[in-house]
């Protein structure tokens, strides 16, 4: 070979080896993060899902949030990341996921951000750590939503403004005099003319007549407060962590516990049965209205598992049918859904699925059972976390009621996910048939399940049933319970079951600053609690040496009014007369308490009063009044256990500086709520 061909050769495997990568691999190109400021709020970008890089320090700019886990869109993207714990005060990168608005957004304290309570909004986002997963590429480049035009050109179609239904990853709504192509929301076009739809049910897809017949009776209801919201949505009702529940194993061959069904069945599992979809469920021509005395929203939990039979199945679903008739469902009245329970549950209609007798009774006949054990805890669990949503169309103004059918025993515990429900507001109702006899209840996996589970012990929510061919006796008698909405008691929580006054310390020693600075305090404490009259009432006293009714219980009926007039209370100024307060108080709002509320009394001051405050710190007492004292600065540390109910640990709090009152907002949420939840259940 010559010489010149050599020189060749080596000259090509050069370039050949040039070109290759090692591994023989290309390397994957960087994920571009564009860096955002803090102050941008999630509304402002214009896709569905993207990744951010937030800068450090952003938790001092304190750029608003809004919502706990799920967020307003007009909240701060990283101040609800540091909220949220996906990233630090350090900075650094998130995911945002763009997803439907939500009736409320209830504020909360967390990782030193304090985000605040708001009404329903059409869009929402959560926040995630900013590690995208395999595969997935997030835009290296953000598109915003453009501002509103100042003015509409004449030469372009003008059409009318028509609010739509945003999708679950909708992006907010887009002006047509964008040029860049937007996939995720619908084009809106702008119109000299304003909103034509002012008021929207934010179920995203829904068509169900029962949320038309709500839009319809929107307009009728325009200015008048929120209605009674029965079932407790507070992040407060979250903070608990569940207790981890392993339930029972399936037992080997030999060591059944569960009694066997009385008429044998095949031990093939049975074909799942899936919710009857939007399509498939009959849509009447004329809303039944339903049964206005009885409007709840209700739950019932069959028994699906192996251990009930065919037959005894078959007599379940027509007690089920029984009590759809008797109870007379529609929009105005009780709405009615079922789960099916056995290893897990499953729903197999929702709340809004039918607003008829009619139309359930054809859907109740074609449940299929599941079959599997009879895990009654995990299905609590389940209705807790899942079931009553707005998605699925828990009301907010009706009573959430759980009825449980139980066929001997459950195969788990219940006693920690019937907790759970009942702080969420969930009245728990226990049916068992065929209870375990003597020599059985040492089968049972948790003793005396039926009073751990109710809302009560009392006897008003368990029917314990002799026979399956007795269960049809008890559908008049739980219908009438059932619609007893005065005695469902655990539709109140402890966010909207309360009269709470605060009583102010208005004195020279104060200050303008610090005034302003306690009235945030009160206005953070006001908005974890759902107002209304139906639910928790504020009035505010303001003292010196004299006393102010600032506005009374009841005056302000929506947080939205009752915010705005915390915020405008003047700065009275002189002397220090808390005793003389504590009475007035008492004369002035507690003597109107409504009797089914909670009597709080809030009491906060910077220094030692010029009065005795254990004559009528005592007096309030006696009348059943829940004092908390709070003092700042120089405030009388023995004033304030006087004054505190007892235990003074859980009651009487001290800041060294006004500036240090917001840290003590969970605490006192914290302390009512479980004051509230450790009352006796009888």
């Amino acid at each position: 070979m010559s010489k010149a061909t050599l020189t060749a050769v080596f000259i090509a495997f050069l370039l050949t080896s040039s070109g290759a990568k090692p591994n023989g691999k290309n390397k994957k190109p960087k994920q571009a993060v564009p860096a955002i400021e803090c102050d941008m709020r999630a509304g402002k970008i214009n896709l569905s899902e993207f990744i951010v890089k937030c800068p450090a320090n952003c938790r001092e700019t304190k750029e608003k949030v809004y919502g706990t886990g799920v967020f307003a869109s007009i909240s701060s993207i990283c101040n609800a990341a540091i909220h949220s714990g996906v990233i630090t005060n350090s900075g650094g990168k998130v995911i945002v996921t763009k997803m439907a608005g939500q009736m409320i957004y209830k504020g909360s304290f967390a990782n030193g951000v304090r985000s605040l309570s708001l009404p329903n909004r059409r869009e929402s986002f959560s926040v995630s750590v900013g590690k995208p997963k395999k595969g997935v590429t997030y835009p290296s480049t953000l598109v915003f939503v453009p501002s509103r035009p100042t003015t509409v050109k004449t030469a372009s179609p003008v059409t009318e403004a028509v609010e739509t239904e945003p999708s679950s990853t909708a992006a907010p709504p887009t002006t047509t005099h964008v040029t860049t192509p937007i996939t995720t929301a619908p084009p809106i076009t702008t119109s000299a003319k304003p909103r034509v739809i002012n008021h929207r049910v934010p179920e995203a897809g829904s068509s169900h007549p029962y949320f038309s017949s709500v839009a319809r009776q929107s307009q009728s209801t325009q200015g008048k407060g929120p209605a009674q919201a029965f079932r407790g949505s507070s992040v407060y009702a979250n903070r608990f962590s569940p207790r981890t529940n392993t339930g029972v194993h399936r037992p080997e061959t030999g060591t059944i516990i569960r009694r066997q069904p009385h008429v044998s069945s095949s031990s093939a599992p049975a074909p799942e049965h899936k919710p009857p979809s939007e399509t498939s469920s009959p849509v009447p021509e004329v809303l039944s209205q339903g049964d206005s005395n009885c409007k709840v929203d209700i739950a019932f939990l069959m028994d699906g598992s192996w251990s009930i039979g065919k037959r005894r199945f078959e007599i379940q679903k027509d007690f089920l049918v029984g009590v759809s008739q008797v109870i007379n469902v529609g929009v105005a009245g009780p709405m009615m859904g079922i789960i099916q329970y056995g290893d897990d549950p499953v729903t197999e209609f929702s709340l809004k699925h039918f607003s008829s007798s009619i139309d359930l009774t054809p859907a109740i006949s074609k449940i299929v059972q599941k079959g599997g054990l009879s895990n009654v805890g995990k299905a609590l669990s389940y209705i807790n976390k899942h079931f009553f949503s707005d998605a699925n169309g828990n009301r907010g103004g009706a009573p959430n009621v759980a009825v449980v059918l139980v066929d001997g025993w459950p195969t788990d515990e219940v006693e920690e996910a019937s907790r759970l429900a009942r702080e969420s507001g969930i009245n728990i109702f226990f049916v068992t048939i065929e209870g375990p006899d003597e020599n059985e209840k040492q089968n049972v996996v948790e003793t005396n399940f039926v009073d751990k589970a109710v809302c009560r012990t009392n006897g008003f929510f368990s029917f314990p049933i002799m026979s399956w061919f007795a269960l049809r006796k008890a559908v008049q008698p739980l219908v009438k319970r059932v619609c007893d909405t005065d005695r469902l008691v655990c539709s109140k929580t402890c966010l909207n079951a309360n009269d709470i006054a605060f009583v102010i310390d208005g004195s020279s020693s104060v200050g303008t600053g610090n005034f302003r600075t306690v009235l945030q305090f009160v206005a953070n404490v006001t908005q974890e609690f759902e107002i209304s009259d139906t639910d928790t009432r504020v009035g505010i006293v303001q003292y010196t040496y004299e006393q102010r009714l600032e506005f009374a219980f009841g005056q302000y009926n929506n947080k939205a009014d009752l915010l705005n007039a915390i915020k405008r209370i003047n700065y009275w100024s002189g002397g220090t007369s808390t005793g003389a307060a504590i009475t007035f108080a008492a004369d002035q709002l507690f003597s109107k308490s409504k009797p089914n509320k909670r009597k709080i009394m809030i009491v906060i001051t910077d220094g030692r009063s010029y009065d005795d405050v254990r004559a009528p710190a005592l007096a309030v007492h006696r009348k059943g009044v829940i004092a908390y004292s709070i003092g700042i600065a120089w405030a009388a540390q023995d004033e304030l256990e006087y004054i505190a109910t007892d235990p003074d640990r859980d009651h009487s709090f001290f800041v060294d500086e006004f500036d240090n009152l917001y840290k003590y907002v969970p605490k006192i949420i914290h302390n009512i709520c479980n004051e509230f939840n450790s009352q006796p259940r009888n």
